[in-house]
This record gives C-alpha cells, structure tokens and sequence, in this order.
C-alpha cells in the first residue's frame, strides 16, 4: 500500500512533535518533512514533495496565506489542509476559495485529522462542522432583498440544470460516486460536471469552488 506523504508546517515546535507522534502511529501516513514556516517549507519542498501540507496560518517570515499561494501556483497537485486557531468565517472561505483543501481548528480531535487527509486525497475537498457553519452565516448573512427565488439567476456565471444540480450535492458534501448514484449518472459523466463548474467559476479546486458558491449565493 502507497503510503500518504505529508508535511508539516508550523512555527510552534511542541505542536509540531506533537503532531508528529499522532500523525507517525497511522501506518500509511509518512511524515517527510517539518517546516517551522512558509519559507522554510517552500525552501524544503523541491526536495521531499508531499501529497499534502498541514499548515499553520500565522508564522514568522512567510505565514501561511502567502504560503498556499504559492504552493497553488507552483505545486497544484499538492493539498492544503490548515491547522490553525483562526475561527474567523471570513479567513475560512477566503482560504477556501483560494484553494485550500480543507480549514481544521488546532483544537480538533487527532481521529478528524486523519480523516481530512484521507477526505483530501479521496475526494479532494474536507468540509467539517465548523466549514460548513461558516458557510450558512456567509449565505444567511448575504441582504435577500429583491432577491429572486431561484439563487442562480443572479449568478455572474452560467451554468446548466444539471451542473446546478451536480454543484448543490456537492455543496451538500456528497462524493463523486454518491451523486452518480443519486441521480442516475456515471462517475466520469458527475467529474465531467465538475470540471466544467470549476472552469466556468474560475475555481482551483473542489474546496474553492464550493466556497465560490456559498459566497455567490448558487446554493
């Protein structure tokens, strides 16, 4: 079994052996590489490049919201998740929609962190409780006046019937082959969907585009 290689990023160093010693008791997990910041990481990474990267958002040198984005524009292939104390609703769909792969508060449960590595690297997006919390104040806090009963007809964007449908199941958190057998299509037909939103949103990944639509009120 192909081990899940992943990296490290936070300048705090007891948080980082801690992290460590969680991370290293998961049999496919291999940490390759710590990094106490964003240079330091972007410094080590040509040389151990990992499937993903837990990063820390405040740091020395080069925090993490500088970090992801150059990870995104040189290592798109590499996923995002942030561990950080940042709660706030803005900093998470920002993130989100810049391309992070999933948003995790240092607080969370080492058994939520395994499973957002694997949801990243299945699925290419983690949306917990907290992400999707967010989410709902961002689309309730947005004004409703003359607003139109159907959300998509204010949308910059235009997208089909289906690619409405494919968008809002997976705004709802289903995986590709969770809305295939939903509503009766292929896996590779509901990817197919899901390429074309990307493109049309102007979005990076699953994660930034599910953001793109809360903050655009399509869902």
């Amino acid at each position: 079994m192909r081990k899940i290689k992943l990296a490290l990023c936070d300048d705090h160093t007891l948080f980082r052996v801690g992290m460590a010693t969680i991370l290293g008791q998961i049999h496919d997990f291999e940490l390759i590489l710590e990094a106490g910041n964003g240079q330091d990481l972007i410094d080590k990474i040509p040389r151990k490049t990992p499937d993903v990267v837990l990063l820390d958002l405040q740091m020395p040198v080069l925090d993490g919201t500088a970090t992801a984005d150059y990870l995104r524009e040189n290592y798109p292939l590499v996923k995002i998740v942030v561990l950080t104390m940042h709660d706030e609703d803005r900093m998470v769909l920002h993130l989100l929609e810049k391309g992070v792969s999933g948003y995790l508060l240092k607080d969370a449960e080492a058994g939520e962190v395994e499973k957002a590595i694997r949801k990243v690297m299945d699925e290419g997006v983690y949306l917990n409780e907290f992400v999707s919390r967010a989410m709902l104040r961002k689309m309730t806090n947005k004004t409703t006046v003359n607003k139109p009963a159907n959300s998509f007809y204010n949308s910059k964007i235009l997208l089909s019937e289906r690619e409405k449908e494919v968008l809002t199941l997976i705004c709802e958190g289903l995986s590709t082959n969770e809305i295939s057998e939903k509503i009766f299509l292929s896996p590779r037909t509901v990817e197919g969907h899901r390429l074309r939103i990307l493109e049309k949103t102007g979005t990076k990944n699953t994660a930034g585009m599910v953001a793109y639509a809360f903050k655009n009120s399509l869902v």
